[in-house]
């Protein structure tokens, strides 16, 4: 497997369109060196040794080519190298051969100083040969070519030849790189010029415009020649200020990646470039476990987790892939080309792994790993808002299925058109009282006498008929009608359960409830006034609340639940088994009672596994003190056996149905008796005949 932080430029593949693009310029462009070298004597050689302009003019490319000019901030199109003034400037004084040979050398020694690959330091040396061929032809064509032996001082009537040959040689150069950046980005040469020409070429005609400057200056007074340096310092410092002031707004600080309004501009850029047949793919990823991290070791290495992840994402992507932070724990990558979401989930399964690669921080050792949701135009949105938005939906669906990588569906998106009619819908049937809440009763293994009743929501909708409440609630969950839909369930709880109490019928009701609204601090101050208001114990309702607000540490210091403690409302918890508690984190959170989710409870007569996990539980919950039930009994040997593991309470179709609020009331009076030892042993047809009566 490769090293993530390996971020060596081992160059491009071999074989490749981009391998062979350098290939060819490198074979023509040395090819060209060599020849020009042809041209000059050994004799003249020797005499240009003994000149100390050759030698000044020499360290000034080699000095120039240390430290570019920074216009932009792509990375591959790098910078303008002051070097092309002074190369230039010896191409109109010395002509082709001693150019091409000083510019070759100061590449050379950039190379040794900043340690660039092979391949680009050939390159680089190649088409700046070619440029420097282009303009020489373009000088001899028009007014012969200089030579060691009889240099050339520019005088007026030479500034046409001079500007054809200053337009040669940038647009030679700038054909050259551009062909080669639009391959390694995979993007058009015509985006490529577009997104840089602009910049370079006015940098280009500041530079090349000084050469013949340089020139009559170098044949007059050599020693002011230095002097040039000022401006270029100038012009350096000025960009370098002005390229910071612009990476500041485009960029992360703590990361050095782009933030979302580069995103957003690269995205369009894209978008707009985007061929027939072509996908662009936009990647959300959210770290798993890193909030534990940062809780618990501090932000300061929070922080330089983030910078780790920020390293290896950048360095795991495809040339021309953009890697950006949104903030928090959150990145996007955006993939300007990609054949089809096969593609795009190799990229995402790429950068999970480079991820998941152990990382080592303050003598401790992390196992990351992130969610991530992909989302390709045109397939799933027009534009960047709607990418984003339906990015994030697959992400959320990652998260939520433990997936790892989820590609948009618009059937699970909450945000659907239909989702959104749905959720418009659910606002009116609130608004109406249309929804409807049926009650299951649950019962006491032991001595088969009713132990109260849950309370189930139900609603009909008009036109598509019963919607399972798996479909509405999570839906409401994810908006604005949650706490509705809460004060909606409870108020019709409340009512219903002082029926029954103010008619003799002293059943707990319970109710279910969102992690979100057991962290709503108003839900305790609604409670307590609906029991006032309806002359109720506090311990007539129970809250139930799933398992997953073990997993959030604001349950314990919430308000609401310190309140409702307070209170004496009991709290349950529901469908246990199905996160990753904690003994803890159990004996933390002030509940009850704890319901044993029906996926565990139903295969306990067919799976060794499942009836190991719900003895487990039944046994941890009692050496907790707490009340165990489980849900979703439908056999009589299922009930045998949760008898005999010592379960205390079980609800399920074996006993009764959940029935209307009218039903529940018959049924519940029918049944007040104590029931006879082993009732649970009828059969499915004596139960439903039962219910019937």
């Amino acid at each position: 497997m490769a090293d993530p932080n390996d971020t060596r430029d081992t160059g491009p593949r071999a074989g490749s369109p981009l391998w062979a693009y350098l290939a060819t310029v490198i074979t023509i462009g040395f090819s060209t060196l060599v020849l020009a070298q042809w041209w000059i004597s050994p004799s003249e050689m020797a005499d240009l040794a003994h000149s100390p302009l050759f030698w000044m003019l020499a360290v000034l490319v080699v000095l120039g080519d240390l430290r570019p000019v920074l216009l932009s901030s792509s990375v591959t199109v790098g910078g303008t190298y002051p070097s092309a003034m002074f190369t230039f400037a010896a191409l109109l004084h010395y002509g082709l051969p001693v150019a091409v040979l000083m510019q070759a050398v100061g590449m050379i020694v950039n190379s040794a100083v900043t340690r660039k690959a092979w391949h680009r330091v050939m390159f680089n040396i190649a088409q700046t040969t070619l440029a420097c061929s282009a303009a020489g032809v373009v000088l001899a064509l028009i007014r012969g070519g200089p030579a060691p032996d009889a240099s050339w001082v520019p005088r007026g009537p030479d500034l046409l030849a001079i500007g054809l040959a200053g337009v040669a040689y940038f647009v030679v150069r700038g054909l050259l790189v551009s062909g080669a950046v639009a391959l390694h980005e995979r993007r058009s040469i015509s985006r490529v010029i577009r997104t840089t020409i602009g910049h370079q070429s006015l940098v280009y005609a500041g530079l090349l415009g000084m050469s013949p400057l340089v020139v009559v200056v170098m044949n007059h007074s050599p020693a002011l020649v230095p002097l040039f340096i000022a401006p270029l310092a100038a012009v350096y410092i000025t960009a370098t200020m002005s390229l910071r002031r612009d990476h500041q707004a485009t960029h992360d600080v703590l990361t050095g990646l782009p933030n979302r309004k580069m995103l957003v501009f690269s995205t369009q850029e894209a978008l707009a470039e985007a061929r027939t047949g072509e996908r662009v793919g936009l990647l959300l990823l959210d770290l798993d476990r890193f909030k534990e991290v940062n809780d618990t070791l501090g932000h300061p290495v929070g922080d330089r987790l983030l910078q780790i992840v920020a390293h290896r994402l950048t360095h795991s992507v495809r040339p021309g892939d953009v890697v950006a932070r949104l903030g928090g724990d959150e990145f996007a990558v955006l993939l300007p080309s990609v054949r089809d979401d096969g593609a795009a989930r190799e990229v995402a399964a790429r950068l999970r792994v480079a991820l998941t690669q152990p990382v080592r921080l303050e003598g401790m050792a992390f196992d990351l790993d992130a969610s991530v949701g992909i989302a390709l135009h045109p397939d799933h949105a027009p534009d960047f808002e709607l990418l984003m938005q339906r990015a994030d939906v697959a992400m959320y669906l990652a998260k939520e299925g433990r997936t790892g990588v989820e590609i948009y569906v618009a059937d699970k998106d909450r945000n659907s058109p239909e989702r959104l009619n749905l959720i418009g819908d659910l606002r009116r049937a609130i608004d109406r009282s249309e929804l409807r809440l049926h009650y299951q009763p649950k019962f006491d293994l032991a001595s088969g006498q009713v132990r109260g009743v849950e309370a189930l929501l139900r609603w009909r909708h008009p036109e598509r008929g019963m919607i399972s409440p798996g479909e509405f609630v999570p839906m409401a969950e994810q908006s604005y009608l949650m706490r509705h839909l809460t004060q909606y369930v409870i108020d019709a709880a409340l009512e219903q359960t002082a029926h029954w109490w103010h008619t003799g019928l002293h059943e707990q009701v319970s109710v279910n409830i969102s992690a979100r609204d057991l962290l709503d601090s108003a839900l305790p101050d609604r409670l307590e006034a609906g029991l006032a208001q309806y002359r109720l114990p506090p311990k007539a309702i129970q809250l139930e609340v799933t398992e997953r607000i073990l997993m959030t540490d604001q349950a314990y210091t919430a308000d609401a639940v310190r309140a409702l403690t307070s209170l004496g409302v009991p709290l349950a918890l529901d469908d246990f088994g199905t996160g990753y508690s904690s003994l803890v984190r159990l004996q933390r959170l002030p509940v009850s009672e704890v319901k044993i989710d029906s996926s565990f409870v139903r295969r306990i007569g067919e799976s060794k596994d499942d009836e190991r996990i719900v003895r487990s539980i039944v046994d941890l919950v009692r050496s907790l003190g707490l009340r165990s039930v489980a849900e979703g009994v439908e056999s009589a040997d299922v009930a045998t056996r949760l008898t005999r593991m010592g379960c205390d309470l079980a609800q399920g179709w074996l006993f009764a149905e959940p029935m209307s609020a009218a039903d529940a009331t018959a049924w519940l009076r029918k049944h007040r008796a104590p029931a006879t030892p082993g009732f649970y042993l009828l059969s499915s047809a004596e139960v439903l005949d039962s219910q019937r009566a």
